[in-house]
């Protein structure tokens, strides 16, 4: 590391939400704070390649404690983020006859026992769906929200906190130093960074950046997932649809794009793998080598079968990801967020979202490290 190195209290890795918000908090706590984006823009990954839920506790069924958290969030986030919230739709929750994980009764409930509102679908909306596939309908509470708007709110707090920001700045080596920090190599140019903590909030690249530092990995499992964009039919313009629990999909409005979005449990992952040991490579890389196909004539033909209507919709583009997980939960779909301080040095925190809405409990616990593990 050259002298001329730039010296920061904490280097925060990844531009995506949960890493623009962990560095505007950070700086309560350290007087400079760097953010570095591999690509050129906030918000532009995996919090854009999404389906823009805010959840309220419906998609979880069969987690309690993730459902619950939902619920709680829910408020939470639309009052923070209000201008990025998409409300103007009608949110529908069907759960089908065969197949499905829980009944409609079931489902019924557990989102009675969440706390979330929920009540039978009736009328035209219900007429919908094919009855002889779908045991029945529910209204709910449940928004969208608009990610480019979010990126612009969270550009905002990052100049309001004082955050040095460095957008199209990957992170090119790590070196711990000793008991004092980390020597990183970023950007192009390969600039120096000398950090004394690092949050690596890198989502699919949270191993990557362990690996870079020599700190051992954790256990992920990734997915090459497709989002499909679709104009609607007229008769969902205004209207979301999740079917419920099994091998069946979800369709919503998608504000960044004046779209909707089309996935499918079965089809939406084109591939998988786990990531857990030394010689896994970067998922990014992954990606850019498979050959990325549209699922969407699969997609689209079996959606139809219990929404008739969507032979109606018209498909645009495809949003493509690296959607990663902790494995231990995809028996349950449960979604907490990993918060995982590296077992070598406490001055390295790895902090992975499992859905935007959740970025509260991440700020909680992040208040709680800081408080009793400070790190100066």
């Amino acid at each position: 590391m050259s002298a001329g190195a730039t010296e920061c209290d904490a280097l925060v890795i990844g531009g995506g939400f949960f890493g623009c918000m962990t560095a505007a908090q950070l700086r309560r706590y350290y007087p400079k704070v760097v953010l570095c984006e591999m690509s050129g823009s906030l918000l532009g990954r995996a919090s854009y390649h999404n389906q823009a839920r805010v959840h309220n506790g419906y998609h979880y069924p069969r987690s309690l404690l993730t459902a619950l958290r939902s619920h709680v969030n829910f408020p939470m986030f639309v009052e923070a983020f209000r201008s990025a919230v998409v409300d103007d739709f009608e949110k529908l929750y069907a759960v089908p006859r065969q197949l499905s994980k829980v009944s409609a009764a079931q489902f019924a409930a557990f989102i009675r026992r969440v706390g979330a509102p929920i009540r039978v679908c009736s009328g035209p909306l219900r007429k919908l769906f094919d009855a002889t596939l779908i045991e029945q309908v529910f209204t709910v509470e449940e928004y969208a929200f608009d990610a480019v708007e979010l990126a612009r709110i969270s550009a905002v707090m990052l100049e309001e906190a004082g955050v040095e920001v460095r957008l199209g700045c990957e992170v090119r080596a790590l070196e711990r130093r000793g008991e004092d920090g980390f020597d990183a190599v970023v950007g192009a140019e390969g600039a120096g960074l000398r950090a004394g903590r690092v949050f690596n909030c890198a989502y699919s690249r949270v191993n990557h950046n362990l690996r870079l530092a020599g700190l051992a990995p954790t256990r992920l499992r990734h997915e090459i997932a497709e989002m499909c964009l679709m104009v609607p039919p007229p008769e969902l313009e205004k209207v979301g649809v999740t079917v419920m629990c099994g091998p069946f999909f979800s369709c919503m409005p998608f504000p960044a794009r004046g779209l909707h979005t089309l996935s499918h449990v079965r089809y939406t992952p084109h591939t998988w793998w786990l990531d857990e040991d030394d010689g896994a490579p970067d998922p990014y890389a992954v990606m850019g080598r498979a050959g990325l196909e549209t699922a969407w004539p699969f997609m689209v033909r079996d959606s139809q079968r219990y929404l008739p209507c969507l032979r109606g919709a018209e498909y645009r583009d495809s949003l493509w990801e690296v959607k990663t997980v902790l494995p231990q939960h995809e028996g349950d779909d449960g979604r907490p967020i990993l918060f995982q301080r590296a077992k070598e040095t406490p001055r390295w925190i790895s902090i992975m979202g499992g859905k935007i809405d959740n970025i509260f409990d991440c700020q909680m616990e992040l208040d709680r490290e800081l408080s009793e593990s400070p790190c100066p």
